[in-house]
């Protein structure tokens, strides 16, 4: 078995392309990265940074001078090639497709604009696990988003180290959210990646057979403890299989040579820790995947469905594993469409609830925004009607939106949804053991009502469980929920045990046999003979439970809560709230005495009680509720007793429902107008906060953008500020060197600079810069030069003549146009060449010729 990696290498196949988002900062972290990689690389490069829309960029220019790979400036449908730089010009997105780069004008508003992230999205849509992303020095978090579409495909992602940052938000952003496969100074990234290419062109790494062969189960569960201890998640009853595939390309990545090592510094490293947790999540999903399960959902399941439903029910459904969303949606859109189609729209609602283990995957799906690639598996009529087009991407409509509850859960440690009508757990059962399986399925089954639908991937079953479920459609993986009595006892309810803070210990001194025996009689009495209770907090969340209190509370439908009030059977629910208050209120214990309490089937008779804990320290202020059951009256034979009797008895009974019910009406009297104050209150405060936030959100991004593009600017300027420093140096050395005198005028025949033999013939100083040349006193015995200057000023035509100073020397003055790089007439340049010599050699020619 090959590591998927391996695939990034293939002979004759498109070069790997690493895509490089940077911001401010980032032009000092390119250079350094840049400069480390040796032409024929075999890779391309992109590089995304923030730019001024307004400005020129000199990135290309810059990049150029530190690599010997050709840097050239993005183009439309340019073909990526090895050993080449691309650049993103100003005021364009960039994105990839089919290896050739694609040039967008922004959408979104300056300020607003993520550029890294829509180019690592189509990377990673193009690419798939050959995809590598790298963010550099920058401030907010663009490239975070992109760079998790890239671990989405199973790309490699790299960031720079924080500390070697100019500016760390955009690295930090990445790091923690758990997406950096590797952290390190842009000088040593490059190693990095090219030992990654290395190892997966010549087949290298670890694969998964060297990697449980080499294996202990000790060093699995080591793993395991781990990951437990980080997150609270059991991976335990993942397959074997999985889990070292995973650890496997943990392994590849940072060149780790046995597990065990990697055991080591996996204890060591807590973002390593992240990273496998991530690693080991299931995140494959998309919009309808496996077309032919929808349609027969939408054509034939979900119509034979509501056929047995009265008009006016809400169905509910649970889509388990639901990862970013888009099967959830998926089950709400083909609803929507069965409903249409039978003209029944109006007449069902659907509740659907979607789980997943990956907050962050929840996160996504909540927002419901999903990319333009979308496209290629969503149908135009669906598009049309179920989303709405936006900057890059499509929205999932409001109505759809909000037929779907998100919530984080893991399904084999947390309590299930109840009462469903439709559940949906696909490609999951895949990842976990057979035990795991064998306890989910009957879950399932007390999850569902009667008749209600299970709906498996392609390669998932039901397994033994056939008198469980009968199937509807072998191929679409569709089963019925039987109506066979299970057992509650036979079913393993997941759960999850919360952290207990643990109490501090002293030693205790040995005590007696008796004093054991006594501790040991007292517990078989209070275990078997004490009524049960419960010890709630003061929002009635329940903190311990004693006894069987199953006769008395119950879990509530839906997701799990573990309130009193909601656990509470019928005949306590209204009362527990007063009683709970008036306890609160009262030193004294409040009793309620013969209370009718609902069972399954019968009721029982009970007396509550009430009572606010004192001590310990810890638990004080607590409620403690106590059960205790009360024997029914024995029923009297009608000649027992007289009429006056019953009619009392009934008398008594109707009192005691007129004081519950006047009881239960004060205070829901007093709840509604405590209520509808706060929500008013709320309201508006709510609006007041989101229209601030709004406007505070849109400035904080409006100027870290313009920030952003300053200091790029910034870094650009002050690169091309220091070349024209050694450009300057290098043009006074030459000056001076040839001893030619030199002065530069601008247009109105200003002295604009001159060269320190100038400085003698017309007794300049560093001052007289900016003053008129007819202002200035000069040895030259040259009354014209301001005429002359004048004159190739208009006509373009340079002057050259041989003028004698008031000392007796000769020079040899030319005035010629000052001309621009862009041919552009800015002055004049006059310059003085010394030709005393020369003429009195002719003058000694002369007198030798006479």
């Amino acid at each position: 078995m090959v590591s998927a990696h391996q695939a990034l290498m293939k002979p004759n196949s498109t070069p790997p392309i690493i895509g490089i988002g940077a911001s401010a900062g980032g032009l000092e972290a390119l250079q350094q990265f840049f400069a480390h990689i040796p032409l024929g690389c075999g890779a391309a490069f992109v590089v995304i940074q923030h730019l001024d829309p307004t400005h020129k960029c000199f990135l290309q220019e810059l990049l150029q001078r530190i690599t010997p790979m050709k840097v050239t400036e993005a183009g439309e449908g340019m073909q990526v090639k090895a050993d080449a730089i691309y650049v993103i010009p100003s005021n364009k997105d960039l994105s990839i497709r089919q290896g050739k780069l694609h040039l967008l004008d922004p959408s979104a508003p300056r300020g607003c604009r993520l550029p890294i992230d829509l180019f690592f999205q189509t990377l990673a849509e193009d690419q798939h696990e050959r995809a590598i992303g790298v963010i550099l020095s920058g401030m907010g978090s663009d490239g975070t988003k992109g760079l998790r579409s890239i671990k989405d495909q199973a790309g490699l992602t790299f960031v720079q180290s924080p500390d070697s940052a100019k500016f760390d938000s955009m690295p930090l952003s990445a790091i923690a959210v758990g997406l950096a496969d590797v952290v390190a100074p842009p000088d040593e990234l490059w190693e990095k990646i090219a030992t990654c290419l290395q190892q997966i062109r010549c087949g290298e790494p670890v694969v998964l057979e060297q990697v449980v062969a080499i294996a202990s189960p000790s060093a699995l569960a080591q793993i395991i403890s781990v990951l437990l201890a980080r997150t609270g998640n059991d991976f335990s009853h993942y397959k074997v299989n999985t889990l070292y595939r995973r650890i496997e390309r943990r392994i590849d990545i940072h060149q780790i040579s046995s597990i065990a090592l990697y055991v080591r510094y996996l204890n060591e490293n807590t973002q390593e820790q992240d990273l496998l947790y991530k690693e080991l999540l299931i995140g494959v999903t998309q919009f309808f995947r496996d077309a032919a399960v929808w349609e027969q959902l939408k054509n034939q399941v979900i119509p034979a469905l509501l056929a047995e439903y009265p008009q006016g029910k809400e169905m509910r459904a649970w889509v388990a594993g639901c990862s970013t969303g888009e099967e959830a949606y998926s089950l709400a859109i083909v609803f929507k469409e069965a409903l249409m189609q039978s003209g029944l729209e109006h007449h069902f609602t659907l509740q659907i609830f979607a789980t997943d283990l990956d907050t962050d995957a929840i996160d996504k799906a909540r927002q419901g925004v999903y990319p333009i690639t979308i496209a290629n598996v969503v149908s135009p009529e669906r598009l049309s009607r179920f989303f709405i087009l936006q900057d890059n991407g499509y929205r999932i409509h409001k109505d759809i939106r909000e037929m779907v509850i998100f919530a984080q859960q893991n399904l084999i440690m947390n309590p299930p949804f109840t009462k469903l009508d439709f559940l949906c757990c696909r490609n999951l059962l895949i990842y976990f053991d057979v035990d795991c399986q064998k306890k989910l399925i009957p879950l399932f089954h007390y999850a569902l009502t009667t008749h209600g639908l299970l709906l498996l991937g392609n390669a998932e079953t039901i397994g033994s469980f056939t008198h469980l479920f009968t199937s509807i459609d072998n191929q679409l993986r569709l089963y019925q929920r039987l109506n066979e009595p299970l057992p509650i006892a036979s079913i393993e309810f997941p759960i999850h045990y919360l952290p207990v803070t643990a109490m501090s210990q002293t030693n205790v001194p040995s005590t007696p046999a008796v004093l054991n025996l006594q501790n040991a009689v007292e517990h078989l009495l209070l275990q078997h003979y004490s009524p049960a209770a419960v010890v709630v907090n003061s929002e009635g969340d329940i903190l311990y439970i004693h006894g069987r209190t199953g006769k008395f509370l119950e879990p509530a439908a839906g997701k799990s809560n573990w309130n009193i009030h909601a656990m509470a059977r019928e005949g306590l629910r209204h009362l527990l709230a007063g009683a709970l208050k008036q306890a609160r209120e009262q030193p004294e214990a409040v009793v309620l005495p013969n209370l009718t309490v609902g069972t399954n089937g019968g009721s029982q008779m009970i007396n509550l009680t009430v009572q606010v804990m004192t001590t310990p320290e810890t638990l004080k202020g607590m409620l403690l509720i106590i059960f205790t059951e009360v024997a029914k009256p024995k029923e009297r034979k009608r000649n027992s007793h007289s009429p006056n009797a019953e009619l009392q008895a009934a008398l008594d009974e109707l009192q005691k429902a007129r004081e519950e019910n006047q009881s239960l009406r004060e205070e829901a009297q007093s709840a509604q107008e405590e209520l509808k104050s706060a929500n008013e209150e709320l309201q508006s405060t709510n609006e007041e906060l989101q229209s601030t936030n709004e406007e505070l959100t849109t400035s904080k991004e409006e100027m870290q953008s313009l920030n952003e593009e300053c200091q790029t600017v910034n870094a650009e300027l002050q690169t091309k500020v220091a070349d024209l420093s050694w450009v300057n140096n290098d043009m006074n050395n030459l000056l001076n060197s040839m001893e030619v005198a030199t002065v530069f005028l601008d247009n109105a025949l200003n002295i604009r600079r001159f060269t320190n033999h100038a400085s003698h013939l017309f007794k300049l100083i560093a001052g007289d810069a900016g003053r008129p040349l007819s202002d200035i006193v000069t040895d030259l015995d040259y009354s014209e030069l301001h005429q002359d200057a004048q004159g190739v000023l208009h006509t373009l035509v340079f002057v050259e003549k041989q003028v004698r100073t008031h000392d007796e020397r000769w020079f040899k003055v030319r005035i010629m146009p000052y001309r621009t790089q862009d041919n552009v007439i800015d002055g004049v340049v006059i310059t003085l060449i010394d030709i005393t010599e020369t003429k009195r050699l002719e003058a000694q020619l002369r007198g030798h010729d006479a």
